[in-house]
Formats: structure tokens, C-alpha cells, sequence
């Protein structure tokens, strides 16, 4: 079957990308042509983008204030656009672009499928987008999801009918967290097969080092003894606490990320890394402190001690679902004066057979929904 994902894999993120890249890679071993519909909106990049991001900003009434916030974030993102449109391009099957529900309109398929990351939550601009419910794909043609996520899980009511409408017409959906699972069983939608792994866990370690991490990359931090920070959201308690936590164990502390103005944040800065680059920075630190999901994903997979500190908003739901489901919710920092868990080592031995077991279980739901 040719199938077709549609994703959130254009943001400038690493795990946008990396799971992006491991939905087709799975698609693929099961035997099915597979390409990821490559639909940005226009005014989630660019200077549209940025110009959405000041819109959902408090403190910026100001026309000057505006104008300076601009001034300062496009060129950053500029940058980082510019660098995984590149890895895009390198390493991703993609659909020519589509920028319209119109352009969406004109693929063709076997099915269509919604794939990971929070299509279903609320876009830049606070709403959600009826593209990633399939509401291009035309009648008669499979509607499949595979570990979509709400990114949160309280909705108006308004936002509720439309999500029940929607996914009802889906065949088969397959969700990541374990609190979509009950917000579509509250919803009484019957179309749900479970809960499912990020498709970035659906790849062991040795796979993800064979397909994107140059022998270059892993080198350069071999044998380094350093505490990585990958944060994502702007919490001035975690860039503090891995200050004061690599002065407390004497190790240098590394930060990656893919915008410039992290380069204030503590430790020394690498900035927008490739993709195994990035990689390596995970596979050779001695911890990792993150607030991601992909962040924390990768740790695990990777057989990593880390520190996971919840986002100061409401998207922790997915981070705690996987620690939940790996048996590892202690790896939540709860007191920030505590310095105690890097010294309490993980056990991956049952952490890796429980993630061998859902790794099977998950591939096994893929090939249910591919049949």
C-alpha cells in the first residue's frame, strides 16, 4: 500500500524530525510504501510565524516592544528553519509542499494516516487545524492514526463536538499517552485499538546510530564526561538547577538546542547540531537533564541516567506516561535543591525488556493498522 502521514514534522525540533523519520522507516519494514505530507502553514514559519508566537505573548502591548521582540526572534528562527529544512531534505521522504487544506486536497493515497506529536492539540495560533483529523482525505478512503497525541487533556465543549465528529470517522486510531486513551473512551468513540509507543522508541539504539550518526559525530564525544541539558520551554528553575547540579559533581555541562538564544542559559552551547550530532550528545552524556518528551525518549531508548523536570505549562501528561510506562516516574525531579538522583543509577535491565515488549506489542498495532 502507498501510505501517506501527515505529522508535525516541520517545527524546528528535534524530535518533531526524529520521530517523523521513524514512522517511515517502520511503514516501510512492514512492506508498505510510506511518505510524510510535507503541510507547514503559513503562519507557523517565517516572519508569520514569529509574528503568530508575539500574538500569544503577554507583556507585548507596546508597539516598540513588538517590533524589538521581532527584530531579535526572527533571525533566530531564520536560522534553525533554514538548518532542518536541510535535514528534512537529507533524511526525511516527504510529498511536495502543501501550504493549503486545497493542496491537501490533490494527494492521493492507499490511506492517509495521522501520525505522532500533538496534531490533535492546539496549533501556534491556539486553535486546532481540521488537516490533522483528515478532513481533506475524501470518502471511501482509509483513515488510520498511529500514536497521535492531545499535547493536553481538558477541551471546551465547543472543541469536543468537533473532535467527536472527526475522529468517529477514522478506522482505526491508535494513540500515544495513556490519557488519550481515556479521553476517547469518555467521548464514547469505539474506533480506538490502545496505546502505542512514540514511533522514535519503535527503533532500538543500535538502529538509530546506524541511520543517522556519522562516526565523525560519535567521536567527538567519546569519553567526554559531561551533564547534557535539552530544554525546550523557557523555565528558568531547570537552567539553574543544571548550573548548580554540574558544579555539585564538577562535570561539564553541555546544552544543545536548536535557537541561539539558549546560548544564555548556562553551560556551554551547541547550536542546532545535525541530527546525529545530536544523537551522540545523548548516547555520551553521563546525564541528561530535559524537560522534552523526545528528550526523554531518547535517554531511555539510549540506556542514559537523567533528570526529568515537567514543563512549567500543561503538555507534561505525555512525559509522565512514558515514565509511567517504564516504570520510571522517581526520574521526576520534585525538589530543586535536590541533588540526589544522579547518583541513583537506573536499572535498564527491566527497563529495557518492558520497552522490548511494548516495542513488539506497538509494531504489532502498526501492522493491525496497515492490514
Amino acid at each position: 500500500m502507498n501510505i501517506k502521514v501527515i505529522t508535525r514534522h516541520a517545527p524546528s525540533n528535534y524530535g518533531s524530525l526524529l520521530q517523523s523519520i521513524a514512522i517511515v522507516s517502520v511503514v516501510e519494514r512492514l512492506g508498505h510504501e510510506c511518505e510524510i505530507i510535507d503541510y507547514e502553514r503559513p503562519d507557523e514559519s517565517g516572519l508569520k510565524g514569529v509574528i503568530t508566537q508575539l500574538k500569544g505573548k503577554n507583556g507585548f502591548g507596546n508597539p516598540l516592544k513588538k517590533l524589538a521582540y521581532i527584530a531579535v526572534r526572527y533571525p533566530i528562527e531564520k536560522y534553525a528553519q533554514v538548518r532542518f529544512l536541510k535535514m528534512r531534505e537529507m533524511y526525511l521522504k516527504i510529498t511536495p509542499r502543501c501550504s493549503s487544506h486545497q493542496d491537501l486536497e490533490q494527494l492521493s493515497a492507499d490511506a492517509f494516516m495521522t501520525g505522532s506529536d500533538q496534531v490533535w492539540g492546539p496549533m501556534m495560533n491556539g486553535g486546532y487545524d481540521s488537516a490533522y483529523f483528515l478532513q481533506f482525505v475524501r470518502n471511501g478512503i482509509c483513515k488510520l492514526a498511529y500514536a497521535a497525541s492531545f499535547g493536553k487533556t481538558k477541551f471546551n465543549e465547543s472543541t469536543i463536538a468537533d473532535y467527536k465528529r472527526m475522529l468517529s470517522e477514522y478506522d482505526k486510531i491508535a494513540v500515544r499517552e495513556k490519557s488519550a486513551v481515556a479521553l476517547l473512551q469518555d467521548w464514547g468513540l469505539n474506533n480506538c485499538i490502545g496505546q502505542v509507543l512514540d514511533p522514535t522508541l519503535l527503533l532500538d539504539k543500535d538502529e538509530w546510530k546506524k541511520l543517522l550518526v556519522k562516526e565523525s559525530d560519535d567521536k567527538k564525544y567519546e569519553g567526554k564526561k559531561y551533564i547534557l541539558v535539552y530544554q525546550i520551554h523557557n523555565d528558568p528553575k531547570l537552567s539553574d538547577y543544571a548550573i548548580r547540579i554540574a558544579k555539585h559533581t564538577g562535570m561539564e555541562l553541555l546544552r544543545v538546542n536548536p535557537f541561539f538564544h539558549q546560548k544564555f542559559r548556562g553551560g556551554k552551547f551547541i547550536c542546532c547540531p545535525d541530527l546525529g550530532e545530536f544523537l551522540s550528545l545523548i548516547d555520551h552524556a553521563s546525564c541528561v537533564i530535559t524537560d522534552s518528551f523526545h528528550g526523554t525518549c531518547f535517554s531511555i531508548n539510549f540506556g542514559k541516567q537523567f533528570i526529568e523536570i515537567l514543563p512549567n505549562n500543561a503538555t507534561g501528561t505525555r512525559n509522565q506516561s512514558i515514565l509511567e510506562l517504564t516504570g520510571l516516574s522517581n526520574r521526576i525531579l520534585r525538589d530543586f535543591d535536590d541533588y540526589s538522583l544522579i547518583d541513583k543509577l537506573i536499572d535498564y535491565g527491566k527497563v529495557h525488556e518492558i520497552l522490548k515488549n511494548e516495542r513488539a506489542m506497538s509494531i504489532q498495532v502498526m501492522r493491525e493498522l496497515l492490514k
